[in-house]
Parts: C-alpha cells; sequence; structure tokens
C-alpha cells in the first residue's frame, strides 16, 4: 500500500515537472533572444572580478613594495657616497703645505722677537709674509668648510638609515620574507662600509681644520704683536729714534750685516713671490699682449686705411715711433695692482722698468724735461736700494741726507730754468716741482734732528710719486692716441664710432682716464708713506660701522653705495642720451622710424635711472618700510606745491609713450615754431630758425594747441603768388608755369604741382601756384628756385611783368601855369607826364 502511494507520487511530479522544465527553457530561449549582449555582461563581469583581485593583492604586497623601495633608495645614496669618497678628498696639497706654514710661523716668531725687528721696513717685511699666509689660510678654510659640509650631509643620510625603524618589519609571505631579508643583509653591510670610511674622512677634515684654526689664531697674535711695535715705532719715530747727525759717526760694520741681511730676505720673498704668483704673472703677460695687439692693429689700420697716414701720425707719435715699448709702458703701470700685497723688491722691479721706459719716452718727446729726469733716475736707484734695507745704518742715513741736498738742489735749478723757458715740458711741471722740493726740504730737517726713518719714507714718497705722474701721463696719452687713431681711419657708415665726436669723447674720456690715474696714485701714495693699511681700517670701521637715527639703523657704506649707483645710472643714461643726440645731428633722415626711435631715448633714459634707484635701493641695505614713508611723504609734498613739477614729469611720460611729438618734429606751439631738439623728462627744447633755443615746460605740449608739421611726414605744400601785367594771355602763362613746376628732381609728383588764376585787377592779372616739397627743412631754398626759375621762363617767353609805374596825362586849358613866353603852348594843349602810383 505505502509503495503504491509513492509510485503515485512519482508518476504526479513527472506529470508536473515536464510541462515546468519545458515552460522554464522557452523562458530562456526568450530571454537569450530579448538580451544578446548576455556573454558581454559576462566579460566585463569577468574583468571586474580580475580587477578586484589584483587590486586586492596589490593592497596585501603595498608595504613589503614600500621597503623594497626604500632600500633600493638607500642603496644608490650609499653608493654615491663611496664613490666621492673613492675619489679621495681634495686635502692632499692642503695636509702637504701645512707643515712648511708651521716653520715659516716659527721663523716669523722667533724674526719679531729679535732686535732686527725694531726696524719699520723689517716689520712691515714680516706683516706683509704673515698677511698673505693669513689670505692662504683663510683659502683652505673655505675649502674644507665645504668639504665638512658635504661629509656631515653624507653622515646624516647615514644616521637616517640607521634610525629607521620601518626597515624592522617582516613580510608574511615566506618567499616575500626570504628576499627582503637579503636586500636588508645587503644594505647593512654596505651601510657598515660607508658609514666607517665617511667617519675617518670627517675626523681627517676636522684634524686638519684644527691645525689651520691654531695656526690662524697664531697669525692674528702675531700680527697684533707687529701692529703694536708698529705703533711704537711710529711714535718713537716722531718723537726722535736717534740723536742729531753731528753726533753720530759712520760705522761699516753694521752697513755690511745690514746689506748681506737685505739681499738675503728680498732672495727669499722675490722667490716666494715668483712661485705662489704664477697665475697673476700669466694674467699680466695676457694683459700687455691686449696692449700690444691693440696698439699694433690700430696703426696697422691707419696705415692701411687713412687716407694721410703721415698726417694722421703727428698725433700719435708715440703708437707710431714706439709701438711695443708703449704697450710695456701701460702694462707696467697697470699690472701691479693686479697682485695682492706684493713684496717691495717686486714691486720696484716692475716700477724700474716703467721709470726706464718713461724716461725714453721723455726723451724722445720733450728734450727739456728729459734734463731733468736723467739724474733723478740715479737718484731714484739709491732711493729704491735704500727703501729695501731692513735695519737701520749710520751709513745709510748719510746717503738719504746726500741724495735729499741733490734733489733739492736739482730742483731748484730746473726750477729756474722752467721759469726762462716755458715751453717743451710737461703740464704742471712747476707745481710738481715745488711739491717734491717741499718734500725733500722736510726730509733734510727730519734727518738732521734724528729722525731717520721719517726722513727716508718722505724722500722716497716724493721721488717714487712723482715719476708715477710721469708714467700715468704718458699711459694717457698713449691710451688716446690709440682712441684717436680708431677715429681717424676710414670708417663703415653704420659703423657705432662714425656716430661719436672725437673732440668730445677725448675730453670725457681723459677726465675718466684722469681720475683713475689720481686714485691710483693716492693708493700708492699711502703705501709709499706706510699708512695704507691704517687707513684702510679706519675707512672700512666708518664705512661699515652701524649708526641708529630714530630707531632707524644705517651704514655710511650703504649711503656710499647708493650715491655710487644712482651716479652710475646716471652716466649710463647721459651715455644714451649722447648716441641718440648724436645721431639726431648725423643722421639727417626724418622719417618717422628714425624719429621714434630717437625719442625713446626718453624711455630708455628713464627706465635706467628707475632701475639704478631700485637697485641702488637694494645694495644700500635701506629698509623698504621707511622708503615707503617717504614716498608717502614725499606725495603729500607733491599736493602742496609740486603739482607743475609733477605735472611736467608725467607729461614727459605722455609724450614719451604716445609720442605726439618726436625729436625732429617741426612744431608750432605758443608762438614759437622751429625743430623739436630734445624731449627731457620735465620740459623739451626747441631750435628755432634763429638759432636760439626755447625751453618749453612739457605740460605746455600737452595743454596747449601743438601744429606738428612732421608727425606722419616730412612733405610740405608751398603756396606762391605770381602776377603778370594786364592784358597778358592767361593760358599762356598759366601753361608756362605749370611747365616750370612740372618734371622737376625737387618738386614731388603726388600731389601733382597745379596753378590757378587767383585774381584780375586794372593793373595785374594775378596767378596762385602750389606744389609740394618732400623735405620741409628745403622749403625756403626750393621757392627760391622755383622763383627764379619763373622770372626766367616768363622773361624769355615775352610775358610782361606788372610796373609800379604808369603814364598821367594832364589838360591845362589856359596852357601850362608858370611857362616862359618861349616855351608858351597854345592853350588846350596836354602835357604827359610820368610819375609813380601811390
Amino acid at each position: 500500500m505505502y509503495k503504491a502511494f509513492i509510485y503515485l507520487l512519482s508518476i504526479l511530479f513527472l506529470v508536473i515537472a515536464g510541462p515546468m522544465a519545458r515552460a522554464q527553457n522557452n523562458a530562456k530561449t526568450d530571454s537569450a533572444k530579448k538580451t544578446p549582449t548576455s556573454k558581454r555582461e559576462r566579460e566585463r563581469r569577468s574583468m571586474r572580478s580580475r580587477d578586484e583581485m589584483m587590486r586586492a593583492l596589490n593592497q596585501s604586497d603595498t608595504s613589503i613594495n614600500g621597503l623594497l623601495q626604500r632600500i633600493e633608495q638607500y642603496t644608490i645614496t650609499f653608493n654615491q657616497i663611496n664613490n666621492n669618497l673613492s675619489d679621495g678628498l681634495d686635502t692632499a696639497d692642503i695636509s702637504g703645505q701645512i707643515p712648511s706654514v708651521t716653520r715659516r710661523l716659527n721663523r716669523m716668531d722667533s724674526l719679531a722677537k729679535t732686535h732686527k725687528s725694531s726696524t719699520l721696513r723689517y716689520l712691515f717685511v714680516l706683516r706683509d709674509n704673515l698677511d698673505r699666509t693669513q689670505t692662504k689660510l683663510e683659502g683652505w678654510q673655505s675649502d674644507l668648510e665645504d668639504i665638512n659640509a658635504r661629509l656631515v650631509q653624507n653622515q646624516k643620510d647615514l644616521i637616517r638609515f640607521f634610525k629607521d625603524t620601518s626597515l624592522r618589519n617582516v613580510p608574511n609571505d615566506s618567499l616575500l620574507r626570504h628576499t627582503y631579508f637579503k636586500q636588508v643583509k645587503s644594505i647593512r653591510s654596505l651601510w657598515r662600509r660607508t658609514d666607517s670610511v665617511n667617519r675617518k674622512s670627517l675626523l681627517q677634515v676636522n684634524l686638519l681644520q684644527d691645525k689651520i684654526a691654531v695656526a690662524y689664531n697664531r697669525i692674528l697674535d702675531q700680527t697684533d704683536q707687529i701692529d703694536a711695535k708698529i705703533r711704537r715705532f711710529a711714535m718713537k719715530a716722531i718723537d726722535g729714534e736717534s740723536d742729531y747727525i753731528w753726533n753720530t759717526g759712520l760705522q761699516t760694520a753694521d752697513f755690511k750685516e745690514a746689506f748681506n741681511s737685505t739681499v738675503k730676505l728680498n732672495r727669499i720673498l722675490f722667490s716666494y713671490f715668483n712661485k705662489n704668483e704664477q697665475l697673476t704673472n700669466m694674467a699680466g703677460i695676457l694683459f700687455f699682449a691686449l696692449v700690444l695687439g691693440w696698439v699694433i692693429f690700430s696703426r696697422q689700420k691707419t696705415i692701411r686705411n687713412s687716407e694721410n697716414p703721415k698726417l694722421v701720425f703727428e698725433r700719435a707719435y708715440f703708437i707710431q715711433n714706439q709701438p711695443v715699448i708703449a704697450s710695456l709702458l701701460v702694462a707696467t703701470a697697470i699690472v701691479p695692482y693686479f697682485y695682492n700685497q706684493p713684496p717691495v723688491v717686486c714691486l720696484e722691479s716692475i716700477f724700474l722698468v716703467a721709470i726706464i721706459i718713461s724716461l725714453f719716452l721723455v726723451w724722445k718727446r720733450h728734450p727739456q724735461t728729459f734734463g731733468f729726469l736723467s739724474p733723478l733716475f740715479w737718484i731714484t736707484l739709491v732711493y729704491g736700494f735704500s727703501n729695501l734695507f731692513i735695519q737701520i745704518s749710520n751709513i745709510d742715513r748719510y746717503v738719504i741726507l746726500l741724495l735729499s741736498m741733490v734733489c733739492i738742489g736739482l730742483g731748484l735749478s730746473f726750477l729756474k730754468k722752467l721759469k726762462s723757458l716755458p715751453d717743451g715740458h710737461l703740464p704742471y711741471t712747476g707745481l710738481v716741482l715745488r711739491i717734491f722740493v717741499g718734500m725733500h726740504i722736510l726730509s733734510f730737517l727730519l734727518n738732521v734732528s734724528g729722525r731717520f726713518s721719517l726722513a727716508k719714507i718722505v724722500g722716497v714718497t716724493a721721488v717714487f710719486n712723482l715719476w708715477q705722474l710721469v708714467i700715468f701721463y704718458l699711459v694717457i696719452q698713449i691710451v688716446l692716441q690709440c682712441l684717436y687713431l680708431s677715429f681717424q681711419t676710414r670708417k663703415d657708415s653704420n659703423s657705432i664710432i662714425n656716430w661719436m665726436d672725437f673732440d668730445l669723447v677725448q675730453k670725457k674720456f681723459t677726465s675718466v682716464l684722469a681720475t683713475i690715474a689720481g686714485l691710483l696714485w693716492l693708493f700708492t701714495l699711502c703705501q709709499n708713506l706706510n699708512i695704507d693699511d691704517w687707513a684702510s681700517d679706519n675707512i672700512s670701521d666708518l664705512l661699515n660701522q652701524s649708526r641708529t637715527v630714530n630707531g632707524a639703523s644705517f651704514t655710511f657704506g650703504g649711503f656710499v653705495i647708493f650715491i655710487a649707483v644712482i651716479w652710475l645710472s646716471s652716466v649710463t643714461s647721459r651715455i644714451i642720451s649722447y648716441f641718440y643726440d648724436v645721431s639726431a645731428r648725423r643722421v639727417t633722415d626724418l622719417s618717422v622710424l628714425k624719429k621714434k626711435n630717437r625719442t625713446s631715448a626718453l624711455v630708455i633714459r628713464l627706465a635706467v635711472f628707475s632701475a639704478g634707484f631700485l637697485l641702488a635701493v637694494a645694495a644700500s641695505g635701506f629698509p623698504l618700510e621707511k622708503l615707503t614713508i617717504i614716498i608717502s611723504a614725499f606725495g603729500i609734498g607733491i599736493g602742496f606745491g609740486l603739482q607743475t613739477i609733477v605735472n611736467n614729469l608725467v607729461s614727459g611720460l605722455i609724450l614719451a609713450f604716445e609720442k605726439p611729438i618726436q625729436i625732429g618734429d617741426i612744431i608750432e606751439v605758443g608762438g614759437q615754431s622751429g625743430t623739436m631738439k630734445e624731449i627731457g623728462i620735465r620740459s623739451s627744447k626747441l631750435l628755432t630758425s634763429d638759432g636760439s633755443e626755447v625751453i618749453i615746460p612739457n605740460g605746455d605740449l600737452i595743454s596747449q594747441h601743438v601744429v606738428n608739421w612732421t608727425l606722419s611726414n616730412s612733405n610740405r605744400r608751398i603756396d606762391l603768388a605770381v602776377a603778370a601785367a594786364y592784358g597778358v594771355d592767361i593760358n599762356k602763362v598759366k601753361d608756362l608755369l605749370k611747365a616750370t613746376l612740372t618734371n622737376r628732381d625737387d618738386i614731388m609728383t603726388t600731389p601733382a604741382p597745379s596753378v590757378y588764376l587767383n585774381a584780375v585787377s586794372e593793373h595785374s592779372v594775378d596767378f596762385k601756384l602750389f606744389f609740394w616739397a618732400d623735405d620741409i627743412n628745403n622749403t625756403s631754398e626750393l621757392k627760391s628756385r622755383v622763383l627764379a626759375d619763373i622770372y626766367t621762363v616768363l622773361g624769355e617767353n615775352g610775358v610782361e611783368l606788372p610796373s609800379s609805374c604808369q603814364d598821367v596825362n594832364v589838360r591845362f586849358p589856359d596852357g601850362v601855369p608858370g611857362a616862359s613866353s618861349s616855351n608858351k603852348e597854345t592853350p588846350g594843349s596836354d602835357l604827359a607826364t610820368k610819375g609813380t602810383k601811390k
């Protein structure tokens, strides 16, 4: 019974499930038919699934990837440090020279404590050596500081790796864990090697820095000691270092010792100088080569291109006859200033060459002055050798006394010759000789009174600086002669030199060269008087010391820089104005483009001056907030009393940018007419036809009606009135006048000339002529030529001009009054008279 029931239920399930399955299959088929993109959807689902899996994997490996990247970055850094350290530090030269510097300091310390150091020259020699050594140590300190900074940065990178706790993380994946541990082991090994090498290098550099610091402190101590001795020596020299000269006798022993010590020390200094100043020596040779090349180039260019070289070379004597010697003189006069604290023996060696050359050139060009300089040359040799002495000797004192007497006599005798023959000498010879004699009189008195060191300083300064004046004078002449040759040779029309006026350039350049030479001469004077260091220190303290006024701090050096930059900007502005002014005078084409270029000089000047002002403020260190206060106060002043000035300044800017008026325009304003010569910042200059210059404020050029004849072009219409006698053939005269105006090169064809009948009167027939000139500056000359041609043409064709004379017939019915009986005419006769029409 139970089994039968089960069979019945199975049969019922099959009966019911079959149709349902077929219905479901039919539904799927219909769904496939309705959604043909089901495969694409499945692919998209698969792609999304893969992307989610990849993102999950990446998120799971992010930490380990970051660690591996960090390890790789550390590896690159450590390898770079090792490469830099393997090249070696730039300390081998410093390490090798420190022992010699130490020995030199020990030697100078012992020399400074001997009795020889009581002489001024010896003290200056020791201090010069200390200064040069100090400069070298400062350079070493700077180099080692750079090396130490790099090593310290390396050590910071190494310490950062040691403190990086993120590298202690352990990945979960066994395969990644093995790779990670291998990388960490390798980087730690590399870190230990790099850290060891860097620490050793850092220790080595620190030891060198300590040695240099010790040597540097010793130099400062010795310098202070020598400076104190120099001050004591100066006080002693002023008070009198020895007895009167007649209380001392000759002693050959001390002179022999002083001579031997001087030769030995100066030989060592000269050798040391040549060894350590090779680069500067090469720079001096290169400078001489450049000067020689310039001189020879100017000379050859003049010979090749000048139409009359002989006439040109009359003003370039040194370049024509002595080009090599002249170039050598320029080099020997300038090269000594290339060196930093050179020994006196080196300076005097170069100075001796310059003296010999200048003496030769003076002999060729100024024979009168040569008569004084030739004996002075031998005196200079003795003074120069005496100046090298490092010990005081009585023989040296008597020699200086004798040289002072000889120089006094030589100077007075040449002054007497100068009064009798004032021509053929160098400029200011009389003034220089008087100063020269006065200084030697002072040297003589100081020597007699026991102040020998001061006497030698004054005597050496008088002789050396006189020669320095001669040398600088000749150098300026040589440079000016080279410039003259550059201006006189045939030049291209577009060359910038062609725009310049040599007379003006010579005047300005001579003043600049004289100023530079004067400053160098003053520097040499301070060196010869041995006050250059004192002057430098005091001037530096004066300029750099900070001062406070009402809470604002400033220095005099800042003011000097401010004034210097403003001066340079004004000089640059004037140079630009000069070139534009020269181009305005040399170029006669008044095209619109050229006038705009010339007028743009105002904009350039304003830009240069504004940039110079901002640079001056920045360079001087002036606080900008204070500058804002000053500008605000200046604005209040403008509001009260400077309206006119500001109006003119703003009008100048409008003229510069809007350009209604250009340089070279012919204008009429305020009853004045002429050519615009200059447009300045506040006012402009108008050159009238009579040669006068009218200063017009820029505000008037903006506010008033201005007639500009050449705004767009320089064309000008000319009107002429021509009258012919009454009764002429009008058409014939018109044709003659029209023919006179056509087919001329000086009259424009477009617009074409025209002739009109203007008026007809009882005495004349008036014609009006209109034609155009292409240049307004030639209107008067063109009008004159046209009138002359018209007069000639009308005369040749029989056209009469109206006359101011006419015939007057007077009828007297009773005869001419007052006539004699013999001449009495019949009544009613006519008297024909000719009178002038009033």
